[in-house]
């Protein structure tokens, strides 16, 4: 059931079930990406947590940003308010590509609000010759440039975020595309996400960077200067997998994140 909440400027869509320590979920930026559709299917692992999924500004049912401000930093902020919103004054959070620089940055900012971090494939963080770039991106982009995108385009799309095309069925192409047209985002392309990387030494909470080997998107390459950066991280990397981790990789990602969360060890791979 989503719900809605004004937190400044931004009229924010999100959604919160079970009860327990929070876990603030952070989705991607891809066309027809909402907070459900990144995490629906691994909310049922999570069920001992408070689980608020959102959709970010600018995505989902979630209004559209009206700020020159980058996106990323925008975003944290307006994540930041709907915690004091919802009364959590420290969370774990988990994001994904654009979700997870949101959540960096949010950490950056307010390293009292948070507890652990989980980044799958973050944003915000790019080498210095960073263009041309990744296949999957150059899709993301072409499709947000798209006035009038069509089915096989993100049809295309969402072969790319996936090792195994089996996965990419006919109903989720459907459900993202007419997600997209309910939701097209009006940026500049590419758009003006913001970078990070002067700041990643003052993410001081434990980290765990989870990456697909052959992601096409946010290629495992750039994991190194996040790595590098963050003070306590820590990186795991899935073999025969791309950039939606958490729905390609489901069992893995759920066991490998709750482990984490609980303040284990998660034995990182590097591959």
């Amino acid at each position: 059931m989503t719900s809605m909440m004004d937190v400044g400027d931004t009229r924010l869509a999100y959604t919160d079930v079970g009860a327990g320590s929070p876990i603030v979920w952070l989705h991607g930026s891809g066309p027809g990406a909402t907070g459900m559709s990144n995490f629906g299917g691994n909310l049922a692992a999570f069920e001992d947590h408070r689980n608020i999924v959102v959709d970010l500004p600018g995505w989902g049912r979630s209004s559209r940003p009206t700020t020159d401000e980058p996106l990323i930093f925008h975003a944290a902020e307006r994540v930041c308010d709907a915690m004091t919103a919802l009364g959590i004054e420290r969370a774990h959070l988990v994001g994904n590509s654009y979700g997870g620089a949101v959540a960096m940055r949010l950490a950056m900012r307010h390293p009292e609000r948070v507890d652990r971090l989980v980044l799958m494939a973050p944003g915000g963080v790019l080498p210095a010759d960073a263009p041309p770039w990744p296949k999957g991106l150059e899709h993301l982009f072409a499709y947000m440039a798209d006035e009038k995108p069509s089915r096989q385009a993100m049809a295309e799309f969402v072969r790319l975020m996936v090792f195994d095309e089996s996965l990419a069925t006919e109903s989720l192409i459907d459900e993202r595309y007419e997600s997209s047209l309910r939701a097209h985002p009006e940026l500049p392309i590419p758009p003006n996400f913001g970078d990070l990387t002067p700041d990643l030494h003052r993410v001081a909470a434990p980290t765990l960077l989870v990456w697909g080997r052959e992601d096409q998107t946010v290629p495992l390459a750039w994991a190194s200067k996040i790595l590098e950066g963050i003070p306590n991280a820590e990186l795991r990397v899935l073999p025969h997998c791309r950039h939606w981790v958490q729905y390609e990789r489901a069992p893995e990602f759920n066991h490998i994140v709750s482990e984490f969360l609980r303040g284990g060890a998660s034995a990182a791979v590097e591959g």
